[in-house]
């Protein structure tokens, strides 16, 4: 019997993000050229959306805490303020 491969692990948050900033420095190098410039570019922003999703995943699942008059603790979907929604 042979066995599918398993689909690859999607990298972690912090190495996206470490990933995307080896990007940008390598972006800012002026003698990179250019079709090798618009792979990293088009590399890094599919990243930036990944990072992005993992933000908003994360997020929903935070909740917060709030103790209520009678003692009892009950989670709460985390809410985001206003002007906070608009800042990405």
């Amino acid at each position: 019997m042979s066995q599918s491969p398993k689909p690859a692990k999607p990298e972690s948050f912090e190495k996206n993000i470490e990933r995307l900033d080896a990007i940008v420095r390598q972006l800012d190098d002026a003698n990179l050229p250019l079709e090798q410039a618009l792979q990293i570019y088009e590399e890094g922003m599919k990243l930036s959306e990944l990072c992005q999703k993992q933000l908003q995943e994360a997020e929903s699942r935070i909740q917060v805490l709030i103790k209520k008059a009678g003692g009892k603790i009950v989670a709460e979907p985390f809410e985001r303020e206003e002007n906070e929604t608009e800042s990405i």
